[in-house]
């Protein structure tokens, strides 16, 4: 059994993404794994981390409070989320800044060998299912897979998820006939096996 923690990253209350984050959620528990889901239309935050540094934050609304509390309970964590403009919805964006701080996620005055912070969320796995109009060639090719490396490397590795394995669903705009319905049991494959 693993403690998982669902993130449906698409602000709006009805899309794909949270279809897809509801049914790997369902899976899962049906399998015996422990969730938390939370939805980003759900939260209530100002997304804008507006300061110069780490010096003077803003302080946590509920919401975040909550959210990192549950990615410190999770052993796992599962980000549903759609590629607009090459990145990630701006709302998404801003739940990273404003949660993933300096002291909970990561150690700015004990950096690793590197030199590079201290990851402090190590000891959880992630994996991200993004969908996206770009078939992933093209995503991999011409776009040298940007979201896959902003995700993976500056933001889940940075603060100590991995391994982190990406899906990814295109055309998600327009699917082919019966294309969403075998996106959904990937899914639940996934969900009832906690990856």
């Amino acid at each position: 059994m693993t403690r998982i923690l669902v993130l449906d990253g698409h602000p709006a209350p009805a899309s794909l993404c949270r279809s897809l984050a509801q049914r790997y959620a369902d899976a899962a528990r049906e399998a015996g794994h422990e969730l938390r889901v939370v939805h980003l239309h759900d939260l209530d935050f100002d997304a804008d981390f507006g300061l110069a540094g780490y010096g003077i934050t803003k302080p946590l609304e509920p919401s975040l409070q909550k959210f990192q509390d549950d990615l410190a309970w999770c052993g796992h964590f599962v980000l549903f989320t759609p590629m607009w403009w090459g990145g990630l919805p701006a709302r998404l964006k801003g739940l990273f800044d404003r949660s993933l701080l300096p002291g909970q996620a990561f150690d700015t005055r004990n950096p690793s060998w590197t030199g590079m912070p201290r990851p402090l969320l190590t000891g959880r796995s992630a994996r991200v299912v993004v969908t996206s109009d770009t078939p992933s060639l093209f995503l991999r090719l011409l776009y040298r897979n940007a979201l896959v490396w902003q995700l993976r490397g500056q933001i889940l590795h940075f603060v100590g998820l991995r391994p982190a394995r990406f899906t990814l669903f295109a055309p998600a705009s327009h699917p082919k006939p019966g294309r969403v319905q075998r996106w959904l049991d990937a899914v639940g494959r996934l969900g009832a096996s906690g990856g």
